[in-house]
């Protein structure tokens, strides 16, 4: 039987990437996106002709009701779920100072990068404890796309670095909760990506690269954080929880 992965955010960008690589590696995948079906038939119809079995799942992480039929719709398509990325993630609408920053901005951000990540995993988490493992020793692996930004301070979104910093902190959690139990949580941590929530600001990072004023020497990519994930949900860690890897214009292993 074939594992299924379900990748939230997965129509676009570092989504998508993480989705085709997991594909690729044998998954069968469960796309998860804001948007109907209709918006992403084309990224839908590139999984499937790479042979990959996929089913489209539309839902905001952010609501109750849509992470419960995240999992209802995964079972319905492929009958399990053995791998969980939570890519989805939302930047805030305004780049707005600490001192200016509102309260419905912080609300949304943390209620659909933190809290959609804390209640998806649970509810992931209580499916894989529930089905019959297909192989010893291990039956899941979670995966959280966090940032950067879990660590290093922007006041001028500020709502973004505290939801990061709490997927960080889920992460050692869930690890600390379910390595008993077989199922891995780990965590990637992309730097400057080449995305459409980067595109705003790609001419102040193309200067600071330029001048060696960062510590990467190119922008990162889609598919490097991709490959990061792909090693994560790979048996090659069977034996490891709670693990991190930095993704910086490539991506290199920080903490294995």
């Amino acid at each position: 039987m074939k594992k299924t992965a379900v990748v939230t955010g997965a129509s676009r960008g570092i989504g998508f990437a993480i989705a085709r690589q997991l594909g690729l590696d044998g998954y069968n995948i469960v796309m998860v996106a804001t948007g109907p079906q209709e918006k992403n038939q084309a990224a839908v119809d590139q999984l499937r002709s790479l042979g990959i079995d996929c089913a489209y799942v539309q839902a905001n992480i952010g609501d109750h009701d849509d992470r419960l039929r995240i999992v209802s719709e995964a079972l319905a398509a492929f009958g399990r779920i053995d791998a969980l990325v939570n890519n989805a993630g939302v930047a805030p609408n305004v780049r707005a100072d600490l001192l200016e920053m509102s309260e419905e901005s912080f609300d949304r951000v943390v209620g659909i990068n933190t809290k959609g990540n804390m209640f998806l995993t649970q509810a992931v988490a209580n499916q894989m404890l529930r089905q019959e493992p297909l192989e010893a020793g291990r039956r899941g692996v979670i995966v959280n796309v966090s940032s950067c930004s879990a660590v290093v301070s922007s006041p001028n979104r500020g709502e973004y670095c505290v939801s990061k910093a709490g997927v960080s902190m889920l992460t050692t959690l869930y690890a600390d909760r379910l390595a008993g139990e077989g199922i891995l949580v780990h965590e990637v941590r992309p730097g400057v990506i080449a995305t459409d929530m980067t595109s705003k600001v790609q001419e102040k990072y193309d200067n600071l690269i330029a001048q060696g004023a960062f510590p990467i020497a190119r922008w990162g990519t889609p598919e490097d954080v991709a490959n990061a994930v792909s090693v994560l949900c790979s048996d090659k860690l069977q034996y490891t929880t709670g693990d991190y890897i930095d993704v910086d214009g490539g991506f290199h292993i920080s903490h294995l």
